[in-house]
């Protein structure tokens, strides 16, 4: 006889004690898992700031140069700062500060808008307007977008289909952005 069927023999000679066994096994893991001094998910929260600016008409290039590069040199003289990426496109320039864990957004937020206009007169002269910035939540972000198409409704039927559905009521994070169209 070889091993495995040696091993297997006692349990299915006796079903009622290999149940009572398994049951045992299965209840002290529920009773130990209560017990566990680990939270599933820790909550932290990044201090993070968005900047954008626009320049309409500005190619990617430009808008890296003379706009993002100005304020990135400001952006890196202040205290805390452990992460800044930044992403040009036409007409637009992107920037995230993540901060130290320990340092407070509020702070950060007067020092971002310090250096922004500390960086004010090294940008294009005609930027219509001083780039803009807000504390931004990393974890805030959606973790699935959905998108819907068809090729027999019409994309503002489509919108109100799903508008209407019970789920997009109660979706937590589910903003409906104000001039919103489809098509």
């Amino acid at each position: 006889m070889n091993f495995s069927s040696n091993f297997s023999a006692p349990f299915i000679k006796r079903p009622v004690a290999t149940t009572l066994i398994t049951m045992a096994i299965f209840l002290s893991g529920v009773v130990a898992f209560r017990f566990l001094p680990v939270a599933p998910l820790p909550s932290i929260d990044f201090p993070t700031i968005a900047v954008g600016a626009g320049l309409p008409g500005a190619s990617p290039e430009t808008m890296a140069s003379s706009v993002a590069t100005p304020l990135e040199r400001q952006f890196g003289r202040i205290a805390g700062v452990t992460q800044m990426t930044s992403s040009s496109s036409f007409g637009n320039t992107g920037i995230v500060l993540q901060f130290d864990l320990n340092r407070d957004i509020n702070a950060a937020a007067r020092d971002v808008q310090a250096a922004i206009n500390a960086a004010r007169s090294q940008l294009p002269a005609d930027l219509p307007g001083q780039p803009g910035y807000r504390k931004v939540n990393p974890a805030d972000a959606p973790i699935m977008l959905l998108s819907l198409t068809s090729t027999n409704i019409p994309p503002p039927q489509i919108f109100d289909a799903a508008d209407s559905h019970p789920g997009a009521k109660t979706c937590p994070g589910r903003r409906r952005r104000p001039g919103f169209q489809l098509g």
